[in-house]
């Protein structure tokens, strides 16, 4: 058919790296993204070591670095009480660091490689309608860019990767097939002569708070609780919320954050309960949290993202070269996903409902490092990274 093998809505994490992957796999790939080009987004940013280890696999950790993201060498835990336990990030898996780098620099440099690569990308582009065949079957997308100019990009795939409130997902009716309850309400903030030199999570009485240092001499301070708990802080204004929950999850790190010099605006997220989707169907998948939300509180959106993106174009590259079926693929990604994530997704769950005690919120995180340490060790399987896995003269056209 004519157009594009496959095109991917979404140029935020999970659709740039999911781009970029199929690009250098000569895959004819389009980029649909809503957002501008170097835009900033809602996130804690933070990276765990498989998302790391995955932006070194790619080559494209030394851009993060050399874009002034400071390297994080340890992660402090703050629990009631004043109890403060430090845990240094030891090399393992060719990682020596976590990095957090703003979300307007981590998007763009996935999504400019995804053009170097030759993706072709649509910025401030949005989805209309998807495509269709006399089956049924999606064939692509319809959009239109800022100008108000219709855009038609027949496709062989179509992959959503447009977040929570996805596009996609909604129009091809992708079942939910768990669902969490629990969510956690939050605000945050960037602050700027702050002396935090590594992750600093803190736990109080129904609350949680992190310092995450960022990219420009920044840092990004939050906190949640509980919607309810939220609800009744935010009666007295946002800024005696923010303080409030920060000195009862953080006593020890408040006086250093009142210090600091604020940069911009207090952002806040209402919270979503957590959900896995169904994430493929004829002609069309998911990835990223269009098909697979756990709570922020464990920080690991983007690094999930990053590891479903390469689950799911191996799984496209080998439809693509007639080895598997479209379904048996599709199969073999969910079965994959789900059971790296199941894990970090039930946890997750526990830890957002701030219904814990010091000693539970230490059991549930040291349940996190090790859902996230089988993270990395499947990833260090993998084959080598996917460039030029596949000719493009072998791709079949249809399926």
């Amino acid at each position: 058919m004519n157009g594009h093998d496959v095109v991917v809505v979404g140029g935020r994490v999970a659709g740039a790296a999911t781009a970029l992957l199929l690009a250098r796999a000569g895959v004819r790939v389009a980029l649909v993204a809503r957002s501008r080009a170097g835009s900033d987004t809602l996130s804690t940013h933070g990276l765990m070591r498989a998302g790391v280890l995955q932006l070194s696999r790619w080559g494209l950790l030394d851009e993060v670095v050399a874009a002034g993201t400071p390297p994080i060498r340890s992660t402090r835990f703050h629990h009631a009480g004043g109890e403060c336990v430090t845990v240094a990030i030891r090399d393992s898996a060719g990682v020596d660091a976590l990095y957090a780098p703003r979300r307007h620099l981590l998007d763009g440099l996935l999504a400019d490689a995804a053009a170097r690569a030759g993706a072709e990308v649509f910025h401030e582009t949005t989805v209309t309608a998807l495509r269709r065949d006399e089956r049924g079957r999606v064939r692509g997308v319809d959009a239109v860019d800022r100008a108000g100019r219709t855009i038609r990009l027949p496709a062989s795939l179509t992959v959503g990767a447009d977040g929570v409130r996805s596009t996609v997902a909604t129009l091809t009716s992708a079942e939910i097939v768990r669902k969490g309850r629990s969510r956690s309400a939050m605000f945050y903030r960037y602050v700027s002569d702050l002396p935090a030199d590594g992750y600093q999570w803190a736990y109080g009485a129904g609350s949680a708070a992190g310092l995450i240092p960022t990219s420009d001499g920044e840092t990004c301070v939050f906190v949640g609780t509980s919607p309810r708990r939220m609800r009744e802080l935010r009666r007295h204004g946002v800024a005696h919320a923010f303080t409030a929950l920060l000195a009862r999850a953080a006593p020890a790190l408040a006086d250093l954050v009142a210090a600091a010099t604020p940069v911009g605006r207090m952002h806040g997220w209402a919270g979503v309960p957590g959900y896995v989707r169904r994430s493929w169907g004829p002609g069309w998948a998911l990835v990223g949290d269009a098909g697979y939300f756990k709570d922020p509180i464990t920080t690991h959106g983007m690094t999930d993202a990053m590891r479903d993106a390469e689950l799911l174009v191996r799984e496209i590259l080998r439809v693509h070269a007639g080895e598997l079926t479209e379904a048996l693929a599709g199969a073999r990604y969910e079965a994959t996903r789900d059971h790296l994530s199941s894990r970090l997704f039930a946890v997750t769950e526990e830890v957002a409902a701030y219904d814990w005690d010091t000693d539970r919120v230490g059991i549930l995180l040291r349940q996190v490092s090790s859902a996230m340490a089988a993270e990395v060790d499947y990833l260090r399987t993998l084959p080598a990274p996917l460039e030029h896995a596949f000719e493009r003269d072998r791709l079949a056209r249809n399926y």
